[in-house]
C-alpha cells in the first residue's frame, strides 16, 4: 500500500475532493483492503476526515 507518511502522496490526496477505498485502489493500483487500511492510517494521522459511511464503505475528505 502507499506510504501514509510520504509527503508527495499526501499532497496528491489533498487535491482529491472525495476519498473512497475504490478511488485509492484504482489510483495507486492496490487492493481494496490495502486502500482501506491506508485511509485508516491517514485518518489517525489527521490528514483525512470521515464524512459518511457504514460497515460496507466509508467516505473521507481531506483536511485543510
Amino acid at each position: 500500500p502507499p506510504d501514509a507518511k510520504n509527503d508527495k502522496i499526501i499532497a496528491e490526496i489533498k487535491k482529491m475532493s472525495v476519498l473512497t477505498p475504490y478511488a485509492i485502489s484504482t489510483k495507486y493500483n492496490v487492493r481494496i483492503s490495502a486502500a482501506k487500511s491506508f485511509l485508516l492510517q491517514l485518518e489517525q494521522n489527521g490528514s483525512v476526515q470521515q464524512v459518511s459511511g457504514n460497515h460496507t464503505i466509508k467516505v473521507y475528505k481531506p483536511c485543510a
